[in-house]
């Protein structure tokens, strides 16, 4: 019978001499977690929101998902067959690097590719993201959508947001009669731009949610053997 993997000493001390107790936390759910479950996922998690990876967890709350240390839970798959909890798994360590998270489940691999693929969450973008659509202000009476709807269906800006967007966003505005005013069209932003920090609050306030959230399945391991997904768009496994 071969010898178990699980009592194995792992040392911690090259990952980072800070947090060394949640370090080894983390270790310890994570190898406690490969016991439990037939699938391991490596999944990219660079624009994650806490309210949406709220929703991933209560979707998949028969299932484990940990963030951490990417250091950490390599260590904690397995860096070499020496170290490894499971035949083949420190090949998957390889993938954990950058914003990534784990997801231990039994749920088979259709199932999680199915459910990603269709788990889609519309966003306000973030300082430099690419803007996905072209953004105007129209000149005239500033309404709180900004033009995306007829003035018959919208309603004026609230007049104390004049100097926010005059001072603060740069936006040439001016008050008269109690209403937020601007003499020209004012281009937030063009489709395929790079989006500063006053471009993604005006986008905000204007309620303009032109990004979309998606998790990526990186890869996975299953039955000793680790799956790499085709590419960042396409989360078809490989065969």
């Amino acid at each position: 019978m071969p010898k178990s993997k699980r009592s194995k000493l792992v040392t911690l001390t090259k990952t980072q001499k800070k947090g060394r107790e949640g370090k080894e936390l983390l270790f310890d759910q994570i190898r406690e977690a490969l016991e439990l479950y037939k699938y391991v996922w490596v999944f990219d998690v660079a624009n994650m929101r806490n309210s949406f990876l709220k929703d991933v967890r209560r979707d998949w709350n028969g299932s484990r998902l940990l963030f951490g240390r990417t250091k950490v839970m390599a260590k904690a798959l397995g860096l070499t067959k020496e170290d490894e909890v499971k035949e083949n798994m420190s090949k998957l360590s390889k993938y954990v690097k950058g914003a990534v998270g784990l997801l231990l489940t039994n749920e088979d691999p259709d199932t999680v590719v199915t459910y990603f693929a269709e788990f889609a969450k519309s966003d306000f973008p973030r300082a430099g993201q690419i803007a996905s659509v072209s953004f105007t202000i129209p000149s005239g009476i500033i309404y709180s959508r900004g033009g995306q709807i007829s003035a018959e269906d919208d309603l004026p800006l609230p007049h104390s947001l004049e100097s926010t967007l005059r001072v603060q966003l740069g936006v040439p505005t001016s008050l008269r009669n109690g209403k937020i005013m601007i003499d020209n069209d004012f281009e937030v932003c063009k489709e395929g731009s790079v989006l500063d920090a006053k471009q993604t609050r005006l986008l905000k306030l204007f309620g303009v949610a032109c990004a979309e959230f998606r998790v990526r399945l990186v890869a996975y391991w299953g039955d000793g053997v680790v799956h790499e997904l085709a590419t960042a768009d396409d989360v078809d496994v490989e065969t």
